[in-house]
């Protein structure tokens, strides 16, 4: 396979990408006969069936060359602002690249780095309860604040809590959507996209001026899922396209988590189920932390400022006071701000977030609301 691509050939993938009945399994071929895409893009109809195109697939690559010129579609993918991943690419997400059908592009705008390779899930229904949204921005935060990159969907409901809680927690989330990075859907997200593009990214396998079809969101659920170590699923019913992404991640070998909720309340049906069913019931970062790979809690036990205590201390031995967190709330003696001990501090709030979601991991401090946080005793 290529490893190098040069604008010809990422503008051929790029083509193909659009072609209509051209997915993972003919991508693959066109590969293994031609050795590279822009040579199958140039391939007369009789040699693409050689390589396995059935008369779908011809008609729609015939079709498709009279109207789309490969360097001209990439640069038009440029033009607004994103950059497109292939197998290809060092830089494609190797998470992603090991499910069986990882797509073969992927448009980004943002951007994905090495943090990213223990990524978590967070997901659930559109049509959220506030003990649901409350959760998934609880534990999003958590996370995030451990250096645990957030995935979700953008969607209303849970997934805007989840992206919403890993930007409180000072981390990255990237946003998986079911359209053309040129489009943000729902609408009313257009703010909190802008922010995650800021602080992580958007990702989809859709070309440009692909629209928001309900028919593209259900395939994308595989992405969310492949992209991460575990699902975390807050609130689902039995409908909920969430399931679908916890059948995804089982099928990848991932881990299903899910947060329980009242059996009278249809919203946490589908969570309840998958714990029947054997999915770990989790209620914290925590225990996202404690069941997902080791390399995970490794990453988040030595928060940049949660476990540095004072000159003289000793670890876990050593006494609260010498905690510099647990000093300033002391000094402070009420509910403060993750700001305003920032400023006290002299550190920057991703450190002081990270420093909190682990002291409340511990017990030793609660989170009051609106970010603000206190000493439990």
């Amino acid at each position: 396979m290529v490893t190098t691509l040069d604008d010809a050939e990422r503008a051929a993938w790029v083509a193909f990408n659009r072609t209509p009945g051209v997915g993972v399994v003919r991508f693959r071929r066109l590969l293994e006969h031609f050795g590279s895409l822009a040579e199958a893009w140039r391939a007369p109809r009789h040699g693409l069936a050689e390589a396995g195109l059935d008369r779908r697939s011809l008609d729609g690559v015939t079709q498709l060359r009279a109207q789309l010129e490969p360097a001209r579609e990439l640069e038009r993918v440029r033009a607004a602002g994103v950059t497109v991943l292939t197998w290809a690419d060092e830089s494609y997400p190797a998470l992603l690249k090991e499910i069986a059908d990882p797509p073969p592009v992927l448009y980004v705008k943002g951007s994905l780095t090495s943090d990213d390779a223990g990524a978590v899930a967070i997901v659930g229904t559109r049509r959220a309860t506030v003990y649901g949204r409350d959760v998934a921005e609880r534990i999003a935060r958590d996370l995030a604040s451990t250096g645990i990159t957030v995935v979700s969907g953008l969607a209303k409901g849970i997934d805007t809590h989840a992206h919403r809680g890993a930007l409180a927690g000072g981390g990255r989330t990237i946003a998986v959507l079911g359209h053309g990075l040129d489009t943000i859907y729902p609408s009313d997200n257009r703010r909190l996209a802008a922010e995650i593009e800021a602080r992580g990214a958007l990702i989809s396998d859709y070309a440009i001026g692909t629209g928001p079809l309900a028919e593209n969101f259900p395939p994308r659920n595989r992405i969310i899922s492949g992209l991460s170590a575990g699902v975390v699923v807050v609130e689902a019913d039995h409908t909920s396209g969430a399931l679908i992404t916890a059948k995804f991640a089982l099928e990848q070998g991932r881990d299903v988590l899910a947060v329980p909720g009242p059996i009278t309340a249809p919203s946490s049906r589908g969570c309840n189920q998958l714990i029947q069913d054997g999915a770990r019931l989790i209620t914290s970062a925590e225990d996202v932390l404690e069941e997902l790979n080791p390399h995970l809690t490794a990453r988040a036990t030595p928060s940049q400022l949660a476990l540095n205590l004072a000159p003289g201390a000793t670890g876990a031995s050593a006494v609260e006071a010498e905690h510099p967190l647990i000093a300033a709330l002391r000094e402070f003696g009420q509910a403060t701000h993750v700001d305003q001990l920032a400023r006290s501090l002299g550190l920057p709030i991703s450190e002081v977030t990270g420093g909190l979601a682990l002291l409340e991991l511990e017990g030793r401090v609660r989170h009051a609301g609106g970010m603000r946080y206190q000493l439990t005793r």
